[in-house]
């Protein structure tokens, strides 16, 4: 299953708003940390909140905040656009892999009444939502990510030096964009995706099949009880998923890794963390309400690690993350960069043995 291509009015939508989000990143929130630095110093309050008062009062500000939001919503319009006028084409490859539906999964009320990032509907709605999740995914990343090089460097610098696992839980995997690179490096493993969202999975199992790859989907609350088996696998994952869960959830989503897991199992989770400048840090917290994820402040503000010791997991620590290219960062230091990007880090954990 794959999209037609783009006519030229849909890539040039698509253009537009990309040109448009890179200049919020690149001129826009520059201009921000610059106004803060010359109107406050480099003396931002300690306090969060008293910090985000002093961002907040500088005349970019508000040009800032609105182009976020605003470009956000116009991305989902040319995206919806997009998908409604190419519709997906069905591919005939035998399947290579499985896919597991839970026509009586209920699913969460946090989940269903937000338009997470924004997109109209959700993700969980209709199939053609998964296909404006993939393509809108894109350009969230600045259209950085367009071969999921992204998703690979998560794998390949985080997740890949296990010696013969059986098998690989990719957590929240939403379209396989985490998870077909797992069953690439990990060939001789057993993959599974597990994700609330049925469209989402039966557009992850449509693209796994056409990459020919093995892999299991299964339709599954993880923060609850995923439905596998206990003390099986050797790696959990889970990438942008656990600034989207309440504070319920997101110790339900420990608990469920680390009953997954093997004696040494390994967990790694792909998120945001604070990454000390005072600044980017306070826009980070503002960026939850702008992008419709309620649950991101409280995420970031707890302390995850030990919510994964409380679990049953004998370590935990963040290590940054760069999406240019070199991936895992030794330590908790991001290097210095004047545009916007999001702090990922990647949160690592292991069982006892």
């Amino acid at each position: 299953m794959h999209q037609s291509p783009l006519g030229h009015t849909a890539r040039a939508d698509l253009d537009f708003v990309l040109a448009w989000r890179r200049r919020w990143a690149d001129t826009l929130f520059p201009e921000l940390d610059r106004q803060v630095r010359e109107n406050v110093g480099d003396g931002l309050p300690a306090d969060r909140k008293q910090a985000m008062s002093h961002v907040r009062a500088q005349p970019v500000h508000t040009w800032f905040g609105w182009s976020e939001r605003a470009s956000q919503k116009a991305l989902w319009r040319a995206v919806s656009d997009a998908v409604a006028n190419n519709p997906p084409i069905l591919l005939p490859e035998e399947p290579a892999g499985s896919l597991t539906l839970d026509p009586d999964l209920e699913l969460p009320q946090w989940y269903t009444e937000w338009d997470i990032h924004v997109q109209p509907g959700g993700v969980w709605r209709a199939d053609e939502s998964a296909y404006v999740y993939e393509l809108g995914a894109k350009l969230v990343m600045m259209g950085d990510n367009d071969d999921y090089a992204f998703h690979r460097r998560f794998v390949e610098t985080c997740a890949g030096d296990l010696d013969k696992p059986t098998r690989l839980v990719d957590m929240g995997c939403g379209f396989g964009k985490s998870t077909w690179p797992l069953k690439q490096a990990y060939p001789d493993a057993e993959v599974i995706g597990v994700d609330l969202a049925a469209p989402c999975l039966r557009l992850a199992h449509a693209k796994t099949e056409a990459l020919g790859l093995a892999v299991h989907y299964r339709q599954g609350d993880v923060t609850a009880n995923t439905g596998l088996e206990a003390g099986k696998a050797d790696l959990v994952t889970a990438t942008m998923l656990i600034h989207e869960l309440p504070q319920p959830a997101l110790r339900g989503f420990f608990a469920e890794a680390a009953r997954l897991l093997k004696p040494g199992g390994r967990l790694r989770v792909l998120d945001f963390q604070f990454t000390g400048d005072p600044v980017r840090d306070t826009a980070v917290m503002d960026h939850g309400a702008r992008n419709n994820e309620p649950f991101m402040p409280g995420m970031m503000a707890s302390d995850t690690c030990q919510m994964a010791r409380d679990a049953g997991f004998a370590q935990a620590g963040w290590v940054a993350f760069d999406e240019r290219g070199t991936g895992r960062l030794d330590g908790a230091k991001w290097p210095k960069r004047a545009e916007w990007h999001f702090p990922w880090a990647v949160l690592e954990a292991e069982m006892a043995q």
